[in-house]
């Protein structure tokens, strides 16, 4: 990567010039960062220079008046470089690239082949060797109800662990519910589950033609062998497998195995619709939101989904069937994505037939995904707003309260008593303004729900007299901490608000609404009141009250739940001879959180990758003089 750092220049724009005529005139990949050094922007080209130079002459103020300096990495040809900038956008999550909207990690079904008896399960985990990863899916729904369709079809088990089945020795509910063999009391056996898994690993490929004549040649050998109650299950089975795909049946036999890919976009928002066919059946349509903050055009979005969708899935199919507007970028998306599969594969725009059919079905789902988008975000709109014009009303006061904040304190028996602060503007949650709090106060003698109260608050009152006066552009500066609330929700009837008024009166001063919200009956308290206001609890204003409270709850549980099992943890493994900070991290992550760890049995420990079978007896020991 390179760059130039030179800071001599007397104005942003002169020295973004001189970086400008530094630039190669080579294929590779370019980054435009701010001043205080976040990633606006990641580009690639076939030359540097020329597209770098086309934004600045292109009319795009918002993105290139903010740009301090310019960075760029040199590739072989245009291809690589579509590959690394994906590589660079996932890393540095540019606001000006195109992006989804929910851009944490996808979601997978993942089928753990390095066990004797594989798990399918939901996960977001990073993927492990010895794992088949299927995906990625546009939402956890998808998972779960792929999840559901496999178990009714394929029986498979979903205890954790290594090895099957629950320490009581019985089999769990799956098993009479037909959802699991019980595999762990040997009413299947390993070679009959494993042909189960098999047969999902088929479906789950798209090797839907496949997965229907094993079932079929299945029945038939057992019927021959007359065992009719296993013929009876693969019968049905069978039954449920056409039943489904006579109804997801989208072509004949002229499309084969492919993605038709439809994409939407107007003004900052745009939808993708990933239609995944295999053996002429619709296997899956995706639905993804993403933000298009720059405005680019359909090409452009087109484009950067699709690098950043294959960036994610562990498969790329050999056909790519993508609209018109990626025409003449459908040889290098090709190239790229060829580089990607370690084969060819062909991205192409159908003129005719039942590869335009759907493609142009894909794009209208996509159009009618964006309408349906913004008609529900303008519905909310409209009802929070509602909400708070109501709520103001209630207080009395005359502005609507567009800024709350809401705290609570969460505790067990005195220990790890920690708070939470959550923000909700507009009537919406702003989760990057949320805080936590670790109570220093206390006096051993138990837990002390006003005093921590009292404290929280006394140092978001300081905070904010600290913040206040600060530059936005000082590094210091906490935005959250910074802002004056309109209204303070307290959880709690007028105790905890007579604590918080106590720490809260400069707030107060400056106009700052402060309530109590009791739980028992959602009463809403207001200071110098001796009952509460009248305030219906099923009314919108007084739900969004409730969600301020509970969210905060949710949040400070959250926090101690952490602290807890992080202190419960910890303890245990520190104790232990032989066990180092590798070690205690190939534990943890290897069972996956506290409670799985403090529960393993020896043979389960003696399993973990890195851990000796002496230090996992001594583990074991351990856990059972710990309870």
């Amino acid at each position: 990567m390179s760059g130039d750092g030179d800071s001599d220049s007397p104005t942003r724009a002169e020295r973004v010039a001189r970086q400008r005529r530094q630039l190669p005139d080579s294929p590779g990949v370019y980054l435009f960062h701010g001043a205080d050094g976040e990633t606006l922007y990641v580009g690639k080209a076939r030359s540097i220079r020329k597209r770098v130079a086309s934004h600045f002459s292109g009319g795009e103020p918002r993105l290139t008046s903010r740009v301090d300096r310019i960075e760029f990495l040199v590739t072989a040809t245009e291809a690589e470089a579509l590959l690394a900038e994906q590589s660079f956008i996932k890393r540095n999550r540019p606001r000006f690239n195109i992006r989804l909207r929910d851009d944490k990690s996808y979601p997978y079904v993942c089928v753990s082949l390095d066990e004797e008896y594989p798990r399918v399960y939901f996960t977001r985990e990073k993927h492990r060797p010895g794992r088949a990863y299927f995906g990625p899916f546009s939402s956890a729904k998808r998972v779960r109800e792929t999840l559901d369709l496999l178990g009714k079809l394929f029986q498979f088990r979903t205890c954790e662990g290594r090895e099957p089945g629950r320490r009581s020795g019985s089999p769990c509910l799956d098993y009479f519910i037909k959802r699991c063999g019980a595999p762990c009391v040997g009413y299947v056996t390993q070679e009959e589950y494993r042909r189960n898994i098999e047969a999902i690993v088929d479906f789950l490929s798209g090797r839907y033609r496949q997965v229907e004549a094993d079932e079929q040649a299945k029945m038939e050998a057992a019927a021959e062998g007359r065992e009719f109650e296993r013929a009876a299950v693969h019968r049905d089975r069978l039954k449920a497998i056409q039943s489904l795909f006579e109804r997801q049946q989208v072509a004949g036999g002229s499309v084969g195995a492919l993605d038709l890919i439809g994409v939407a976009a107007e003004g900052a928002d745009a939808n993708a619709q990933v239609f995944q066919v295999r053996d002429g059946i619709l296997a899956e349509r995706q639905s993804f939101y993403l933000d298009n903050q720059a405005e680019r055009d359909l090409a452009e979005v087109a484009e950067e989904f699709i690098g950043q969708y294959y960036s994610a899935s562990p498969a790329v199919p050999r056909t790519i069937v993508v609209g018109p507007y990626l025409r003449e970028r459908a040889e290098l998306l090709a190239a790229a994505l060829s580089e990607r599969r370690g084969a060819p594969v062909e991205v192409r725009v159908a003129e005719r037939g039942d590869k335009r059919r759907l493609r142009e079905l894909a794009e209208r789902n996509a159009r009618l995904a964006l309408d349906q988008d913004r008609l529900r975000r303008e519905h909310r709109r409209q009802r929070r707003v509602e909400s708070l014009a109501t709520l103001r009303d209630a207080l009395g006061v005359e502005e609507l309260p567009v800024r709350i904040e809401g705290f609570d304190v969460s505790n067990l028996g005195g220990e790890h008593t920690v708070a939470s602060m959550v923000v909700f503007e507009g009537g919406a949650t702003k989760k990057a303004d949320y805080r936590r709090f670790r109570v220093r106060g206390g006096n051993g003698s138990g837990p002390d729900d006003f005093g921590a109260m009292e404290e929280i608050l006394s140092r978001r009152m300081n905070r904010y007299l600290e913040q206040v006066d600060l530059s936005p552009h000082d590094r210091e500066r906490d935005e959250s901490f910074a802002s004056l609330p309109s209204l303070i929700v307290i959880d709690g009837g007028k105790g905890q608000l007579s604590a918080a008024m106590r720490s809260l009166r400069p707030f107060v001063e400056r106009g700052i609404t402060v309530i109590g919200l009791a739980k028992r009956l959602e009463e809403v308290y207001l200071p110098g009141r001796p009952g509460p206001i009248d305030l219906s609890a099923d009314s919108e204003a007084s739900k969004l009250l409730q969600r301020v409270r509970d969210e905060a709850h949710r949040f400070a549980i959250e926090h101690h739940r952490g602290r807890r099992d992080r202190a419960m943890t910890v303890s245990v493994l520190d104790e232990l001879r032989g066990v180092g900070p590798v070690r205690k991290r190939a534990l943890l992550q290897h069972f996956g959180s506290p409670e799985r760890f403090m529960s393993a049995t020896r043979e389960e420990l003696e399993m973990v990758p890195g851990v000796p079978g002496k230090v996992a007896r001594e583990i074991h020991e351990q856990l059972n003089r710990t309870g």
